[in-house]
């Protein structure tokens, strides 16, 4: 598998250009970033969170630390990270733990760290942890139109 269906329905759907870049087998969103020879500023990793309303999906940059905090006063929710178990069920056509950034095509509400707003090129994973999605900005913004911009996170 190299991109999940939900994620080559969304790229069919926007009539994204789009290729994906091999990459050796990695276990982090940084190591994905230096095995496939790329910035972890522009690779978007998707952490899922979650409260007692339901999951989130944030989406920020590889290299870059989630501030918990931020998204829990700007979303005004309790959140907390979501389970590993709890991601095979919601990215069911993804392999664990390779969630794709794409949260309102798998029923997720998303935020998305507005560092990645400063990247030309833009790479996700597209369901597995060999091949990233490559997109520009322009086509990135269209895959996660619904979603809402702020800034949560900071540099490593």
């Amino acid at each position: 598998m190299t991109i999940a269906s939900t994620v080559y329905s969304a790229l069919d759907r926007c009539s994204i250009d789009y290729d994906i870049l091999k990459h050796p087998r990695s276990a982090t969103s940084s190591q994905t970033a230096e095995t496939a020879h790329v910035t972890g500023e522009q690779v978007a990793k998707a952490v899922v969170l979650k409260d007692s309303y339901g999951y989130v999906l944030a989406v920020l940059p590889a290299t870059f630390h989630l501030e918990l905090d931020v998204v829990r006063k700007e979303l005004h929710r309790r959140l907390k990270l979501a389970g590993e178990d709890e991601l095979e069920s919601l990215f069911y056509d993804c392999e664990p733990g390779a969630v794709p950034p794409l949260g309102a095509d798998y029923g997720l509400p998303t935020v998305v760290d507005d560092v990645l707003c400063e990247q030309t090129d833009i790479y996700f994973e597209g369901g597995d942890h060999q091949g990233l999605v490559h997109v520009s900005q322009t086509a990135f913004e269209q895959l996660v139109r619904d979603a809402e911009y702020f800034r949560f996170s900071s540099h490593r």
